[in-house]
């Protein structure tokens, strides 16, 4: 292989125009044609033709293919990255629009609790609310009776005490104050 490079070599060397012989004038022409200069160019052709086709052509047609089947394996991975990155978004949008669907229940339920809290806290303020009326009505009556009570007693004694300044003799004060008090209950259901 070295012997034939070097062949090839001296071969170009030797039928390029700069080693061609001069013209008379002493510069070469290189618009007018050479039988010899023409034959060297063709065998120097085919035999770089055939080299390259041996040991080049072959190797860059086969990394021209590779990349081309490397550029179309991009081309068909970006196309399948896209259709599942299409597909995730749709589904993270439904889950989005199933997620917004829960949050509206979810304050719908709760504006649901908070009126029936509502509700139910006026309706406790309501009977708590009749059972202060009801305890204060009690203690009204209580204190109404005990009042009363209180009264008839101070009458009953000062009715006692106006009879006896009267008869101007000093009664039993049982007898009296069961005297009293029979009229008075007397005159009480007179009354009613």
């Amino acid at each position: 292989m070295r012997a034939f490079g070097l062949t090839l070599v001296l071969l170009l060397g030797s039928a390029s125009p700069a080693f061609a012989a001069p013209e008379e004038g002493g510069s070469p022409d290189l618009l007018s044609p050479h039988g010899g200069l023409m034959v060297w160019t063709l065998l120097i052709f085919v035999a770089l033709f055939f080299i390259l086709s041996r040991y080049a052509f072959g190797p860059i047609t086969a990394a021209v293919e590779a990349r081309e089947q490397a550029l179309q394996d991009a081309i068909d991975q970006a196309k399948r990255d896209r259709e599942e990155a299409a597909s995730i978004l749709a589904e993270h949008r439904t889950q989005l629009e199933g997620a917004r669907a829960e949050a509206q229940r979810i304050i719908a339920e709760g504006r649901a609790v908070g009126e029936k809290l509502r509700v139910q806290m006026l309706e406790e303020t309501k009977v708590q609310q009749q059972d202060l009326l009801e305890r204060a009505r009690r203690e009204i009556a209580s204190e109404r009776d005990t009042a009363i009570a209180q009264i008839r007693t101070e009458a009953v004694d000062l009715a006692i005490a106006a009879a006896g300044k009267v008869i101007e003799r000093n009664l039993d004060d049982s007898a009296n104050r069961k005297l009293v008090e029979g009229y008075l209950a007397s005159s009480n259901v007179r009354k009613n």
